[in-house]
């Protein structure tokens, strides 16, 4: 753009003064971002610049790190068990889940993007303070249970790498300090951190791929299972629990923060769509290679057990041994897995401590130090994580109860992560000239009902099975009274339907005293 041209207006309507930003808590500092823009390229640009390989590499990181929880060990589970259970079958629907997911992180992405604030931040902004705090309260229960989980992979892992010498409790110390290490690591720069990540999912990658080419599962069969969909009532808990480990709350919330670790100016509309683009290539390359993964074990699982009797009793804990037992080798394939399984464990419980960072300093507006809210955040998890450890250190099967109810958690918590973002995206006071097209708001939408009902699936299921007394009837139906309720509320908002109601009542009133 010309000197002489007066500078372009802000793209968002709703743009804080500067002097209120600075007040207010930040993902990333100005000192923390990677910049993107070199001194020969700072003329202004009016269209997006054309595409770069070496800008494509500088914006790869934030999609990488937000595609872990794609591969926590909460996940990993349900793919042992759709393999196990449901053979190749459910493969096509492990494609489009992760599909849906790539959706949901693209528009996370756009929120943080467009408005230089992470989901979080725009939440305290848009709701009341008592719908605020429900909303806080939600995303840290779905984030310790997503991390318990997670916390709980790590030290299953540890006690097969030590032969059983290390028990439960003591992986969850262990991996209770990775805490300190997110903190080492975050001193050396983003990139840095966003290296470590990389050699935590190309260690998984490794280890399962190596998996896959000792199980040798069928190439037939595995490509039928990716094309053909095929459902029975015998495998839709599986085909459930396949679609409910996807979107993950916590993940949401993380993406729209992560994506701000470059440095995009937010007045220039070239340059947002610039990122944008970027952001969408790597999310899609991320998301593409945790699909591997993800395929990697369910189909060793489905070569190894579909079909035996043991199926249905395989778990994290006890799916190395049986996969020792079955293929043993010269390299033992259970240690081969617990790698795979630590790295899974160690890199989601240390992107779930920077989720923790973003979710509370978003809400509340902490201006704490870094180490202060990590500290924090993680023993919300370690304290009740170790609890579990020592109470199940012995018992599988207390494991998969336990793991069943997250599971019940993480689906109670959806939606106060998608209404938001999908009402947040579609508006234009605070997105802009970059808010959501109709076919896409309907498309979002309905991928959001879709995830939704899978997950209210899930819940009524199991607990139609737990709810066995009169009391604890009661008690269930009232917090579903009141949950539904909140849902509801945040639909009619979202769809301006209050706004509208307040403005309706307001109109009348006027013309009944005049």
């Amino acid at each position: 753009m010309p000197p002489n041209q007066p500078e372009k207006q802000p793209l968002l309507l709703r743009q804080s003064q500067q002097s209120d930003a600075d007040e207010e808590e930040r993902a990333y500092g100005s000192h923390e971002k990677v910049i993107i823009i070199s001194s020969d390229e700072a003329e202004e640009w009016i269209k997006t610049p054309p595409f770069s390989w070496k800008k494509l590499w500088l914006f790869t990181g934030p999609g990488f790190l937000m595609s872990i929880a794609f591969l926590d060990p909460g996940n990993l589970e349900g793919d042992l068990q759709a393999g196990a259970i449901a053979g190749y079958s459910l493969l096509w629907l492990l494609f489009w889940a992760t599909l849906m997911g790539l959706l949901v992180q693209l528009l996370a992405a756009r929120v943080g993007v467009a408005t230089g604030k992470h989901l979080a931040e725009l939440c305290r902004e848009e709701y009341p303070t008592w719908a605020r705090m429900v909303l806080w309260i939600m995303a840290e229960l779905a984030l310790i249970g997503a991390d318990i989980q997670e916390v709980i992979g790590s030290a299953i892992a540890i006690k097969i790498l030590s032969n059983g010498v290390l028990p439960l409790w003591a992986g969850v110390i262990i991996t209770a300090l990775d805490c300190f290490i997110f903190l080492l690591l975050e001193n050396y720069g983003v990139r840095k951190l966003e290296a470590i990540f990389a050699v935590l999912i190309a260690t998984m990658a490794l280890s399962f791929a190596w998996m896959f080419g000792e199980t040798k599962p069928d190439g037939i069969e595995l490509l039928l299972g990716v094309l053909i969909p095929k459902l029975s009532s015998k495998t839709i808990k599986e085909a459930v629990g396949i679609v409910g480990c996807i979107i993950m709350p916590h993940n949401v919330f993380l993406h729209s923060a992560l994506v701000q670790s470059r440095q995009v100016d937010q007045q220039k509309e070239g340059r947002i769509q610039e990122a944008l683009r970027y952001y969408s290539i790597e999310s899609t390359a991320a998301l593409g290679v945790s699909f591997m993964i993800n395929l990697f074990v369910t189909t060793v699982f489905a070569k190894a057990f579909y079909g035996t009797d043991i199926a249905n009793s395989i778990g994290l804990a006890n799916a190395g041994h049986y996969l020792q037992e079955k293929y043993g080798g010269y390299v033992p394939i259970l240690y081969i897995w617990g790698i795979g399984l630590l790295a899974a464990g160690q890199s989601s419980t240390i992107t779930g401590t920077y989720a923790g960072q973003f979710i509370m300093g978003g809400f509340l507006n902490l201006r704490l130090k870094k180490w202060l809210r990590s500290l924090v955040t993680r023993s919300c998890a370690i304290i009740p994580t170790m609890i579990v450890a020592l109470a199940t250190d012995t018992s599988e099967d207390t494991l998969d109860v336990l793991n069943e109810w997250l599971n019940v958690l993480q689906s109670i918590q959806i939606p106060f992560a998608l209404i938001p973002l999908l009402s947040l995206v579609a508006k234009e006071q605070i997105m802009g000239v970059f808010k959501v097209g109709p076919v896409l708001k309907v498309v979002s939408w309905f991928v959001a009902f879709l995830v939704m009902v899978i997950n209210g699936y899930l819940l009524v299921d199991f607990l139609s099975s737990e709810v066995t007394t009169v009391l604890v009837g009661c008690i269930v139906l009232s917090f579903t009274a009141a949950y539904v309720g909140f849902i509801l509320y945040l639909v009619l908002r979202a769809a301006n339907f209050l706004d509208w109601l307040s403005s309706f009542q307001s109109k009348r009133y006027t013309n009944t005293v005049s």
